[in-house]
């Protein structure tokens, strides 16, 4: 009773928000609700002066909504099918994933870019976009204008890459009687799954392919969505040494380890299980949707506690870390692709 006394104002604002940010992100896919949302929480939050009792409910949706979000993310993946469909594109993931990340580390370095705004953007480029940077973000401790600056920067490049991808596949020749080479290409290419789906689904529509694309390149985004796992342990790990030696050995890797994983983790593996026992995969759906949802809640408390114009004039750093991310991340696909034959 004090928990929903002491947040429910908050958090009845945050779904507010969520609501019509989910309505139209489902009519301009290409945008997608999150961003909606958090554009949305950034223009509201200039009216409030002062948040008082709003701000407890607020701060729950943008931690603990966030990773109750990456939970759910879970049940949407049937481990057997990914790891049986994945394996083609496996090595082209793990290229293309250690290409952001070094990237990410060495303009971080040579442009004295913030360490957390780094990572996000490399991990959010590299992985799964929002996702990515949703079950990142608690185990850095990143905080909501870092979280947003990181967000906005891969929202530019998704909608980059949703327009022009298909049409850089027509460019360099990739089959238009198979989605197969454009659907690894956008899979691994692609940051979010929103744009991933908007690039796919425009490659089938050209060629009449019906959703050969679509579904080779959601199943190679879903086999990336689980590097969300070691990357998320490895950061927690980097942090509690960091820690240690700056808090002469007072923080442990209990205090910083991302247990949302494991439950993360757990759901996969029920939903794998339930699939291939013959349950029905719509039986998972309002799971797959609530996650999408609290994404959404989640980015909406994001941007109400992000000030817009220091968004706006720090955001030139981390767009160009973005745009080298993204380009390298395109390179390595096409060639490793071609190196493996599959192109």
């Amino acid at each position: 009773m004090k928990f929903i006394k002491k947040n429910w104002q908050g958090m009845l604002l945050c779904i507010a928000i969520a609501v019509p940010s989910m309505l139209l992100g489902k009519q301009f896919p290409v945008i997608g609700g999150p961003v909606i949302a958090i554009l949305a929480g950034m223009v509201i939050t200039l009216f409030i002066k002062e948040k008082g009792k709003l701000e407890s409910g607020i701060k729950f949706t943008s931690k603990k909504i966030l990773q109750y979000a990456v939970v759910l993310l879970g049940f949407g993946l049937n481990l057997r099918v990914i790891l049986e469909t994945g394996r083609q594109s496996l090595p082209i993931i793990i290229a293309t994933i250690s290409t952001s990340l070094i990237i990410a580390y060495v303009l971080h370095r040579a442009m004295h870019i913030p360490g957390k705004i780094s990572t996000l953007v490399g991990v959010g480029s590299s992985i799964c976009g929002g996702s990515a940077i949703a079950a990142t973000a608690p185990v850095i401790d990143a905080d909501d204008e870092e979280v947003a600056q990181a967000i906005s920067v891969i929202f530019f490049f998704n909608v980059l890459a949703a327009v022009l991808f298909p049409m850089l596949g027509t460019v360099l020749g990739f089959s238009t009687h198979s989605g197969e080479g454009f659907g690894i290409f956008a899979g691994t290419a692609v940051n979010d799954t929103s744009s991933v789906t908007a690039a796919a689904s425009t490659w089938d529509s050209m060629f009449g392919l019906g959703s050969a694309t679509l579904d080779k390149a959601v199943t190679v985004k879903l086999t990336r969505t689980l590097a969300i796992i070691p990357i998320t342990l490895v950061l927690a790990f980097i942090r509690t040494r960091k820690a240690e030696k700056e808090a002469a050995g007072q923080v442990s890797l209990k205090q910083v380890f991302p247990f949302f994983i494991l439950f993360f983790i757990g759901a996969s593996i029920i939903t794998t299980v339930a699939l291939s026992a013959g349950i029905s995969p719509e039986v998972f759906t309002p799971l797959k949707e609530l996650s999408k949802f609290f994404i959404i809640m989640a980015m909406a408390a994001i941007g109400l506690h992000t000030n817009i114009v220091k968004l706006v004039r720090t955001g030139g750093k981390p767009i160009l870390m973005g745009m080298a991310c993204w380009v390298g991340i395109t390179a390595v696909s096409l060639l490793m692709q071609d190196f493996l034959g599959l192109w």
